[in-house]
């Protein structure tokens, strides 16, 4: 899944334990109807993924939805959380084409035409 828009916040990289677990979030504004503000986490290596990303920025960042359950033992009821984890995140340049990054196209005239065709030559092509 996707989710695309401007980065509102980059926070800091937080790590956990003593295991060393490393967790950072980023918001991403969606530029909708109803924008929404979409917290992401990054965890592990992926925080560094964040080193190059600043507010206002348009990105879109790759995600997968994560649950969990757990057995409150006060209450031995079940609860349920979701996150929302980041894996890759890719710099939009507002207004661009879904094909930018391609080479322009050079114009017709670049080309050289065609001088030595011959119409009676039989094609060799198979289609």
């Amino acid at each position: 899944m996707e989710v695309q828009g401007k980065v509102k916040l980059v926070g800091e990289t937080q790590t956990f334990g003593s295991n060393g677990f490393r967790k950072r979030e980023l918001v991403v504004t969606t530029e909708e109807q109803y924008p929404q503000h979409i917290m992401i986490e990054f965890v592990q290596d992926k925080t560094d993924l964040l080193n190059s990303v600043a507010p206002g920025q348009d990105v879109k960042v790759s995600i997968n939805l994560r649950g969990r359950e757990w057995l409150d033992p006060k209450t031995n009821t079940n609860r349920y959380f979701n996150s929302v984890q980041g894996w890759r995140i890719e710099n939009v340049s507002q207004g661009a084409p879904s094909g930018a990054g391609m080479p322009p196209m050079p114009p017709a005239d670049a080309f050289e035409p065609v001088s030595d065709l011959n119409d009676n030559q039989e094609d060799d092509l198979p289609f």
